[in-house]
């Protein structure tokens, strides 16, 4: 394994044998490659043989940087952002990315000299609702000489951009933007509502979802309704309503009336779509609220569903739901991966979901039929006054959890007897068990907890061998349900008390690896490898007098890179800030690059010149940058 470094004041110079490749220019037109959220590029000018003589290519400081200092200045600390998690796209010579504060900039992809930016001032509207500042990506269309940008922001504007000039289209919505806080069907405090996500553009149309306020006291918010505008004009096409409203399917999925004022039910997350078949694929998140459903009897459709729509109409064509009536927090996190497979001999176009409880959901795209049976089963119920839960939830047979399920003496960390014993007795103060395991008024032990299992970094698919490469985490988390105070809250529970639990002697509760990578064989359906994501703290359990367990893995993640040749992660392991290429056959590193900040970001790859380049978005507050990577 080789390592390299990326300095942060300076370019650190590594040696190494250039191997030519001839490449023509390589987009990257959409935040997961293209519209069927692969993380993949056939490019090959960086492979196994000389990815340890990488060396620093160029690097982008974001102009939030002066804007943080600023305010950093005049003690507005309220407007400082958190990781830099937007990834580019590049069309042509031109690389596009947004900036946490809503900035857009157009950027030289071979040098990183800026040509124009665009700021919206979202920024300006105060604090965003959920994470705060931070927004993932741009769309890309262009059409009859027109060549736009669209941008989602969190303060509910989209936002149609030249791509050429850097300045709103005039001819789109008004004066270049559209106000997403209307339309919904209801009216709606748009402090609680807004955009992350990068816009889905598909056959013309912009599709948009967006963030939604998770932690209310109160039952009626915004609901998270999917929308079709026009690329050209921003004239509305169509919505598609996640929570059905009267007389439409699934309505009677909402007991007592209450898809009339429950909010949520949004897709948060990227999406995906078909572009030749004209559907879009739509992961859908938790009703409010995340953890009672008391007020919203019955399954709740759309909620935690994964649907396929009309890109034209957005008319329904199949869903399925993966959580009945969910009160886990288990939000579909990631865009669904398009993936064209051979099972038992049969070509299937697929469209694979990776979920929160570390299930692989895989259905033929076209029809929504499961690639391999999903069946129901019996789960424990609630004995919180009010919930009724659903007596079965689905489990797929194919492929097996990538992550850690359940509390049980097959999950409880085992490094030594007395650890184990210690783990015991912690866990009994509060209610756990298998998977699905209700949220209690004693307090539940949920594994995986609401941040997964999987997670929005998704995961990535080499469409030549059919490997799919899904990072995870195991992060336990307790939900204990207090009574609200009326005065403050029209629900009967909400979360509080203990909301998260430990392990013995300052240790993880449950066995490593804390952090993981899997690689599936989604034609087979089996699990090909599955390693341990960074050393973790292997360090402190040997310092303990424990017998060397190996690497652990560590919680950080970022999305996948897949390459014709290469598997790349990025990830903050134990202090270190480091982007990885694996060996996609094995899972062996083969070389790392240190970062100087940490990565939040997706890893994407582009070729201009005949130069093939890695970028990275790293860190956050003052300091957000843009690195790119490349061969001497």
């Amino acid at each position: 394994m080789k390592r390299m470094s990326f300095s942060p004041i300076g370019i650190v110079t590594v040696f190494g044998l250039l191997i030519g490749v001839q490449i023509h220019a390589q987009n990257w037109s959409g935040y997961g490659g293209t519209n069927s959220s692969q993380k993949y590029s056939p490019l090959e000018q960086i492979n196994i043989d000389n990815v340890g003589s990488l060396a620093p290519a160029w690097s982008w400081d974001s102009p939030d940087n002066i804007t943080v200092a600023e305010n950093l200045a005049a003690e507005k600390y309220r407007t400082m952002p958190a990781g830099f998690k937007a990834t580019p796209i590049v069309i042509g010579e031109t690389l596009y990315i947004p900036t946490s504060y809503g900035r857009v900039v157009a950027l030289n992809a071979a040098t990183g000299a800026e040509k124009w930016t665009f700021d919206t001032a979202s920024w300006k509207s105060g604090r965003p609702t959920n994470l705060g500042y931070n927004t993932r990506g741009v769309g890309y269309w262009a059409s009859n000489g027109k060549k736009r940008l669209f941008f989602g922001t969190n303060d509910s504007y989209l936002w149609s951009i030249d791509a050429v000039s850097g300045l709103p289209d005039p001819n789109f919505g008004q004066r270049g933007r559209i106000d997403l806080s209307q339309g919904l069907g209801r009216e709606i405090d748009r402090s609680l509502y807004g955009v992350v996500a990068p816009p889905l553009v598909t056959n013309d149309v912009v599709v948009v979802n967006s963030v939604i306020f998770d932690s209310p006291n109160k039952k009626e918010m915004p609901p998270g309704h999917i929308r079709g505008f026009s690329a050209a004009t921003g004239e509305l096409l169509w919505m598609f309503e996640t929570i059905p409203q009267r007389g439409q399917f699934g309505n009677e999925t909402w007991e007592e009336g209450s898809w009339e004022f429950t909010g949520n039910t949004n897709s948060w997350t990227m999406m995906s779509a078909d572009d030749d078949a004209g559907i879009v694929y739509i992961p859908i998140g938790t009703p409010t609220n995340d953890w009672y459903g008391g007020l919203r009897k019955g399954d709740n459709l759309f909620a935690e569903s994964l649907v396929a729509v009309n890109a034209l109409t957005g008319e329904r064509i199949w869903h399925f739901q993966m959580v009945h009536h969910g009160v886990w927090d288990y939000d579909l996190p990631a865009a669904p991966t398009l993936v064209d497979l051979v099972v038992d001999g049969k070509e299937i176009r697929a469209v694979a979901q990776i979920s929160k409880q570390g299930f692989t959901y895989v259905f033929d795209r076209i029809t929504g039929e499961p690639v391999w049976p999903i069946i129901e089963r019996e789960v424990p119920q609630s004995s919180v006054p009010g919930e009724k839960l659903s007596l079965t939830q689905p489990f797929p047979t194919k492929p097996a959890p990538f992550a850690l399920q359940g509390i049980s003496d097959e999950t409880l960390i085992n490094f030594t007897p007395e650890l184990r014993r210690s783990a015991l007795q912690l866990i009994e103060k509060f209610d756990y068990g298998d998977l699905f395991t209700p949220p209690s008024l004693r307090g539940t032990i949920n594994l995986p907890g609401w941040g997964g299992g999987g997670w929005w970094t998704g995961a990535g698919f080499d469409p030549e061998t059919g490997i799919y490469y899904v990072p995870s985490v195991s992060i336990p988390i307790v939900v204990q349900l207090v009574e609200s105070e009326p005065a403050s809250s029209d629900f009967e529970y909400i979360r509080g008390g203990a909301t998260s639990i430990g392990g013995p002697e300052g240790l993880p509760l449950t066995k490593p690896p804390y952090g993981r990578i899997t690689a599936i064989n989604l034609n087979s359906g089996e699990h090909e490898w599955m390693i341990p994501h960074g050393e973790g703290i292997r360090q402190k359990i040997v310092d303990m007098g424990i017998l060397d367990p190996g690497p652990v893995g560590g919680p950080s993640r970022t999305a996948p890179l897949v390459t014709k040749t290469l598997l790349f992660l990025a990830q903050s392991d134990n202090g270190r800030n480091v982007l990885r290429a694996f060996d996609k056959a094995t899972g062996a590193t083969v070389a790392e690059i240190n970062l100087p900040l940490p990565p939040s970001a997706a890893p994407m790859t582009y070729a201009v010149s005949g130069k093939q380049y890695i970028a990275l978005a790293v860190g956050g507050g003052a300091d957000s940058r843009l690195l790119t990577v490349a061969l001497p």
